[in-house]
C-alpha cells in the first residue's frame, strides 16, 4: 500500500513509518517546506497553503501527525496560536488536497487528543461524549472538523483521541524517569487525577 504520512519526524511517524516499511507498504513523507529532505519527499508549507497534489497521486492511505509539540515551552497567545493553527490550517489544506485527487485514498487517519474531552473528573466518557470547555479541548474539536473536505468526498475519515504516549525513545517518558533517577521522585498532586496514556507499539498498532 502507498501511504502518505505527515509528522513523520515526530516520536508517532518516526517508529509508525518504520512499521510500514517492515511491512513493505511504500511510505510517502510530506516534509514541511525548509526542513532536511534528502530523500525528495513531496514538500507543504501549510502555513501559506502550499501543497501541490501532483506527487500525491496514487496514495491509497493518509495518515496525519501534523502539530506543534504541545508540550515544547510556555503557552504564550503566540504559542497557542502556534499549537492551534499547525493543526488546523495543516488538516484543512491536507484534506482539500486529498479530496480533489481522482482516484482518492481510501482512508485518512487524522489525530486528534484525548484532551478533546477536557478535564471532568470521574464522570464515564464515551466516543460520542462531547467536546470538554478548554482550550485544548477547542483545538481538538477544531481539528476533527477540518477533516470534513475528505469526509465528505467519501473519504473514510478516523480521528484517534490520542493521549500521552509513552516511548523509551523520546516523548514524556524520560522526562518524568529523570528524576525518579536521581532519587527525587515523588507523587504528582493528589494522587487522585486521571491520566490517560498508551504505549508507542499500541498506539502505532492501532493506526495500522
Amino acid at each position: 500500500m502507498k501511504v502518505l504520512v505527515t509528522g513523520s519526524s515526530g516520536l508517532i511517524g518516526a517508529a509508525l513509518c518504520q512499521r510500514l516499511a517492515e511491512r513493505e507498504h511504500e511510505t510517502v513523507r510530506l516534509i514541511r517546506k525548509g526542513r532536511p529532505n534528502p530523500s525528495n519527499h513531496p514538500v507543504w508549507a501549510p502555513e501559506e497553503a502550499e501543497l501541490d497534489a501532483a506527487p500525491l497521486q496514487g496514495i491509497e492511505a493518509v495518515v496525519n501527525l501534523a502539530g506543534e509539540n504541545i508540550a515544547g515551552g510556555r503557552w504564550t497567545q503566540k504559542r497557542k496560536a502556534r499549537i492551534r493553527d499547525s493543526r488546523v490550517k495543516s488538516t484543512e489544506l491536507l484534506s482539500r488536497t486529498i479530496a480533489a485527487l481522482d482516484p482518492k485514498p481510501e482512508v485518512l487517519v487524522s489525530a486528534s487528543g484525548v484532551n478533546y474531552y477536557g478535564d471532568r473528573g470521574d464522570e464515564l466518557l464515551e466516543e460520542d461524549a462531547g467536546p470538554g470547555a478548554n482550550f485544548l479541548s477547542t483545538v481538538c474539536a477544531e481539528w476533527e472538523a477540518a477533516t470534513q473536505p475528505a469526509a465528505q468526498a467519501g473519504i473514510r475519515v478516523v480521528n484517534p483521541r490520542i493521549a500521552m504516549v509513552l516511548s523509551r525513545n523520546g516523548g514524556a517518558l524520560p522526562k518524568m524517569l529523570t528524576p525518579f533517577k536521581l532519587g527525587l521522585g515523588g507523587p504528582l498532586g493528589s494522587g487522585q487525577q486521571f491520566v490517560s496514556w498508551i504505549s508507542i507499539d499500541d498506539l502505532v498498532n492501532a493506526i495500522l
